[in-house]
């Protein structure tokens, strides 16, 4: 029987679902997804009683609604090509969908296996808070006061046993976290070691191949140096017409061309319809959005008055294309960012993704692309920690505890792609986590070092290293190179800034193209022509960016057998300007590159590609500075230095490092996690301090050019509903500034009667949905007085419950019941389980601060607005098409709110 068939991406509780002969589903009801541990109780003699004056006797917790078994009617008609199973221009059963998921057979052995444990609580657990609730439908937001509160209840039913098999299941329950970061630390180095090992063998057979072993890399091929084993393209074309040299160029630029095709038609598979009632500019990592007029928001009529509820008329919402998203595409980093603050992408951190994003990242940094591995182990990592949070019911039905997991996994991430495991715990409390209890600090730093000594024994690079650019130097910097380091950092800052300038007009002008944006593989075979054609000729642009940022990095009295002879190491001061003009030309064509190819249709990433760039500068700045000594030897001011030979004291590699980190922080704005990190990949003390002060001042400067990182672009012109908590906005106004009038078709009206049609739900939900409120809700009103909120997942799941949609009446409050007794049936007409009755309210005279605040630090979905004591609107957390532009009433508006009633 069809079910709604969704790959779990920043996932939800899942909902048990038997499929017997019959035409019928057994579903577990859902508690409301209301911000308020209230519940409402079943029908029968409970609902009288429900009206009954509280003393101080009643309890302040309602039992939940029983379990109960729904019968299927007819059948769901899906929409091709959306995400969501419904078409705002069918019938009322045409959108008819089942918020359930059968589960592949892996995952139904796991929770067959996870039962086990825990099937001694079904009663305690069963009789407090039974949580089977609904899936967080796509591009909606996670319900985080009642996540906890569903956790809690968990944890007092655990709690309840006080006998020796009691304890072990605590005692179980409390080591699931830890098993859980360690199994996702081994996993994610294992995968690391896979792409690092697999993407050096694809990245050489641009060059030749090993005639013993066609699947090792030039390096394992011939450990030793160049040896016969090693045979070059232009040795297998020896006597082409096009002469040797060529036939071994058009080789090149074939496999340059194909692999990142091959990765381009991997990554397309990822391909996700976006329904058309959710209002994004855009959902893709070209940042080639297209500027959408936001909705009226006005909350009065022409001549200045307040309207009532009752009075208005509704407002048919526009009919927006669907558009569509990868979820392989690109480095990933914004997207988990969004997810961690609570926002749902179904599909993007799913199994599904982690395999075709780890084969694509193997073939684009095999092609010789200007982009990097780094940014997309983030996303991968953060998929492999989704995916196993499906081995504990504790993580996998609990969204909430579900994200801690998700920001060990990315620190992880970042942990294994520098060798920096104090570095990635860093990256995930700076960068991508929003919530970070302080119990996650600790696991995710038991997560990084799992991860990383995974890696080390794994050994990719026969080194013994985690990267392949850690360096280590022999000498201290001198006082007077403090200057120039302050000079880098300026120019590291300058230049990561205007990345993020440049990368925004190339998307806006070349990939606002309408070839370009319907055909995204001609982009990418565009790029990989321009690349091969540019990089062939440069020994430095030729390697690939990671091997290439540990030449410039490295000393040049380094003994490395892993270091290429590429001519940057002069031995005397004429040698210097011929390698200043190498550097200058590799940094042209890298820092173009890298331009054009951040946010083209495959895996990439752009930490090392940025940090490539700042290297070559600094690696230039660093020979000036070294020419500048050696042709002045007798200035005071260079102390001893010019007594060493060849004037080595001056180390450019040194300079070429902290102009790296430079400008990843004026891509990335990242601080702290930078200077950790540029610490460990060096091991030396000694540079702490150059490296947070370079880093100090490229963040300052590039605050000044572009107060957006790059992943703050993606984050705007995605419209993705994120309301950073690193930078408050400042505000002058009040709520009233913001709150749009309401709407008739935006509330449910009992001021005549507790019993509303179905059909006429259903339309509103419809509306809802139009507008791309897709987790808003409806505010029950009875004479203009807020009297609860329903919101609109639970009315769309309970309408689809109900029999006959078209002739039922919904109950939305409680009434006195005539019949007493209680037969155990529960009413699918009664609605006011869903309903949550305390909705969060302010005064429309609130401050803005205040909203704000409610939104950041409680994670609210929605909030209701009040003028003396009665409904005057609503206000949602997701983001609306256009900016949210108050007049005078915010100096910097960098936030966004969707404004609904």
């Amino acid at each position: 029987m069809p079910r709604l068939d969704t790959e779990d991406g920043s996932g939800a509780a899942h909902r048990q679902v038997d499929e017997p002969e019959s035409n019928s589903v057994t579903f577990t009801l859902s508690t409301p997804t209301s911000p308020t541990s209230h519940r409402r109780p079943r029908p029968g003699a409970s609902r009288r009683g429900s009206m009954e004056a509280p003393d101080e006797r009643s309890p302040l917790l309602q039992r939940s609604r029983s379990h109960m078994r729904i019968h299927n009617t007819y059948d769901s008609m899906r929409v091709p090509n959306l995400s969501r199973n419904h078409s705002y221009t069918g019938s009322i059963k045409s959108i008819h969908r089942h918020h359930s998921r059968a589960g592949s057979f892996g995952q139904r052995l796991i929770s067959a296996i996870s039962d086990r444990a825990e099937s001694g609580l079904a009663e305690s657990k069963g009789s407090l808070f039974p949580d089977e609730r609904v899936w967080y439908d796509q591009f909606t937001s996670t319900d985080w006061v009642h996540d906890s509160i569903a956790d809690a209840y968990r944890v007092k039913a655990l709690r309840s046993r006080k006998d020796f098999w009691g304890r072990i299941i605590v005692l179980f329950d409390s080591a699931q976290g830890w098993i859980l970061m360690g199994l996702v630390g081994v996993i994610v180095a294992v995968i690391a070691y896979i792409v690092d090992v697999s993407e050096s063998t694809v990245f050489d057979l641009k060059d030749g191949y090993c005639s013993k072993a066609w699947y090792l890399s030039e390096k394992k091929c011939c450990p030793l140096g160049p040896c016969t084993d090693w045979i070059d393209w232009g040795e297998v074309l020896e006597g082409h017409s096009m002469g040797e040299q060529w036939a071994e160029f058009g080789v090149y630029i074939f496999f340059v061309v194909a692999l990142a095709v091959l990765a381009c038609l991997l990554t397309l598979t990822t391909k996700t319809i976006v329904p058309s009632a959710y209002r994004l500019t855009t959902l893709d990592e070209n940042l080639a959005a297209v500027a959408v007029s936001p909705p009226s928001n006005d909350n009065t009529d022409d001549d200045g008055t307040t309207v009532s509820p009752r009075q208005l008329t509704p407002t048919p919402a526009p009919i927006i294309p669907p558009m569509i998203y990868y979820s392989a595409a690109g480095s990933g980093v914004a997207e988990v960012r969004v997810i961690l603050s609570g926002f749902v992408l179904h599909g993007f951190l799913g199994l599904r993704t982690l395999v075709i994003k780890s084969l694509g990242l193997i073939l684009s940094v095999g092609s010789g692309l200007s982009l990097g591995k780094e940014g997309p182990y983030v996303h991968i990592a953060t998929c492999v920690g989704n995916v196993a949070c499906r081995l504990f019911k504790k993580y996998d039905g609990n969204d909430a505890k579900r994200r801690e997991v998700l920001s060990a996994a990315a620190a992880a991430g970042v942990a294994v792609a520098f060798g920096a495991p104090l570095g990635g715990v860093l990256f995930g409390l700076e960068e991508v986590a929003y919530f970070f209890p302080a119990k996650t600090l600790f696991r995710t730093f038991f997560c990084c070092i799992t991860a990383a000594l995974t890696l080390k024994f794994l050994n990719p690079y026969g080194t013994h290293k985690i990267v392949l650019f850690q360096v280590h130097y022999n000498f201290d910097w001198e006082y007077f190179e403090l200057g120039t380091f302050m000079l880098v950092g300026v120019l590291g800052g300058a230049a990561g800034a205007l990345f993020i300038k440049a990368s925004r007009h190339w998307a806006k002008k070349f990939r606002g193209i309408q070839l370009i944006k319907t055909n995204p593989i001609l982009e990418v075979v565009l790029v990989a022509l321009v690349t091969a054609l540019t990089s062939y000729w440069n020994v430095l642009t030729k390697l690939p960016v990671a091997k290439l940022l540990y030449n410039i990095a490295a000393p040049c009295d380094s003994r490395d057998d892993n270091l290429d002879n590429l001519g940057i190491c002069p031995s005397s001061i004429e040698e210097i300007p011929p390698i200043l003009w190498r550097l200058l030309s590799a940094f042209l064509v890298k820092g173009l590159l890298t331009i054009v190819t951040f946010g083209i249709k495959v895996p990439a990433g752009i930490y090392v590609p940025s940090m490539v760039v700042g290297g070559l500068m600094g690696r230039m700045i660093g020979h000036l500075v070294q020419w500048l000594v050696m042709a002045t030897p007798s200035w005071g001011v260079w102390g001893t230095c010019p007594l060493v030979a060849d004037g080595t004291c001056i180390q450019p590699g040194i300079y070429a490092l902290i102009a790296a980190g430079s400008t990843m922080c004026g891509v990335t704005r990242l601080s702290v996690t930078l200077a950790v990190i540029l610490f460990e990949l060096t091991g030396s003390l000694d540079y702490v301090l150059p490296f947070s002060l370079a880093i100090l001042v490229a963040k300052w400067t590039a605050d000044a050019i572009e107060p957006l990182s790059i992943y703050d672009l993606l984050t705007e012109m995605n419209s993705y509903p994120f309301l950073s908590n690193k930078h408050k906005p400042i505000f002058t106004g009040e709520l009233a500034d913001i709150v749009p009038r309401v709407r008739r078709e935006r509330v449910i009206d009992i001021s005549t009667s507790p019993l509303v049609p179905a059909t006429s739900l259903r339309t509103k939900l419809e509306l809802l949905h139009q507008a791309g409120e897709l987790d808003g809700g409806l505010p029950i009103i009875r004479d203009d007085i807020l009297v609860g909120l329903i919101p609109a997942p639970d009315l769309e799941y309970a309408l689809d419950n109900l029999e006959n949609e078209s002739s039922d009446l919904c109950l939305m409050t409680s009434v006195p019941c005539i019949d007493d007794s209680d037969d155990g049936l529960v009413d699918k007409t009664d609605f006011t389980p869903y309903i949550d009755p305390a909705p969060v309210a302010l005064d429309i005279r609130s401050p803005l601060d205040l909203v704000y605040e409610l939104f950041v630090k409680l994670g609210l979905r929605y909030i209701c607005v009040l003028r003396d004591g009665r409904y005057a609107g609503m206000v949602s957390r997701l983001t609306s098409p256009g900016e949210w532009v108050v007049a005078d009433c915010c100096i910097r508006p960098t936030r966004r709110l969707l404004l609904s009633t």
